[in-house]
């Protein structure tokens, strides 16, 4: 969910397979129907080798666009743009299952959706993957510097931390108003997916009273470069990208406050208007395979879906061993999953705005 973009927006990219491909585009025309599989993602979401090695050993060509945004996302859709895999985040999933805008998925050509991480399964946006196979997932949770940040005050504080004024203008806020009221109304004790108003204001008010007193940054990508710099004390950040910090930062650490936290997952699925379905199971099948699935993660550093690559890399010897920020928390009882609410996020996006244009 969370890599957004750093190429400009909507630009696309023409990767083509070299030479010593596997198969054709003849054989891929036979097989598939076409040898061109059109692919909208999140920007820097991707392994290295991802596409090139798909490519070569299908003897396809991928076209990929990138959008920044879920919304963003939608809006193409809806104006009839056609790919044929999406990345889109949980709630999105639900919103487009829901208005009929995704093909089921054929399992019996996903034979690797057998490859899931137990805590990416069962999730209640598709709780039986009839329309998606997950792709990364995670929480939001806190960095630190563990040298000017006491961390039993982290761990007492959760997200009040944030309104501590001894970090006066030494924190990062993600600039997401939903993750931002989820943490506000996590630390007043409510569900990030409330519809009760009086919770709603109640959120902004404690949001409104960050925004006056803590002076705080509000950042997107900017936030990795500046916690591996040491430019401030404390950020909001996901967790994949809290594993990139950690690693390059031995200063910081993480910690997923008790009142609870969103647990996110962005997942592939086959829009209804699809023109290369059967490649695109194919593509789909592809990410979830061993040597993919852990390209991906080992490039991202987000928590790949496939559970024998996040057994291997949050091992003792693997590459995110000893970091705190790799393993999602799972099966606890205050962590929830964003339901899709197109009403309530537009009353959350317009009270954002005010909270930051308050100070």
């Amino acid at each position: 969910m969370k890599k957004i973009i750093a190429l400009a927006l909507g630009a696309a990219l023409l990767l083509s397979g070299c030479g010593g491909s596997n198969s054709s585009a003849a054989e891929a025309e036979e097989k598939y129907g076409s040898s061109t599989l059109k692919l909208y993602n999140w920007g820097e979401y991707m392994g290295e080798n991802l596409i090139s090695n798909f490519e070569d050993e299908f003897g396809v060509k991928v076209i990929v666009e990138y959008f920044d945004s879920n919304e963003m996302m939608y809006t193409k859709l809806q104006a009839g743009d056609a790919y044929d895999v999406l990345v889109p985040s949980d709630y999105m999933i639900e919103r487009l299952i829901s208005e009929n805008m995704l093909q089921k998925l054929d399992l019996s050509k996903v034979a690797n959706i057998s490859n899931l991480a137990e805590g990416v399964k069962h999730l209640p946006y598709d709780p039986d993957n009839t329309y998606s196979a997950p792709y990364f997932w995670g929480n939001v949770g806190i960095v630190y510097n563990h040298n000017n940040v006491d961390p039993a005050e982290v761990e007492k504080l959760g997200y009040s931390i944030l309104k501590d004024e001894t970090y006066k203008g030494r924190i990062y806020v993600y600039d997401s108003e939903r993750d931002s009221f989820m943490m506000a109304l996590k630390a007043l004790g409510y569900s990030m997916n409330t519809e009760d108003e009086g919770e709603v204001e109640a959120a902004y008010n404690w949001l409104l009273e960050m925004n006056n007193t803590m002076d705080p940054a509000y950042v997107t990508d900017e936030v990795i470069d500046g916690m591996i710099n040491g430019n401030k004390d404390i950020a909001v950040v996901y967790s994949g990208d809290a594993a990139t910090i950690l690693d390059e930062n031995e200063d910081m650490s993480f910690f997923l406050p008790m009142e609870g936290t969103n647990l996110w997952s962005d997942a592939m699925v086959i829009p209804a208007n699809a023109e290369n379905p059967l490649l695109a199971h194919e593509f789909i099948n592809y990410v979830l395979t061993y040597d993919a699935s852990y390209d991906n993660s080992e490039t991202v550093g987000y928590p790949s879906s496939n559970q024998e690559v996040l057994d291997d890399m949050s091992a003792a010897d693997g590459i995110y061993g000893e970091n705190e920020a790799y393993l999602p928390r799972t099966d606890y009882d205050k962590d929830e999953v964003f339901e899709d609410n197109p009403v309530l996020k537009q009353k959350l996006a317009e009270l954002w705005i005010k909270v930051k244009a308050s100070h």
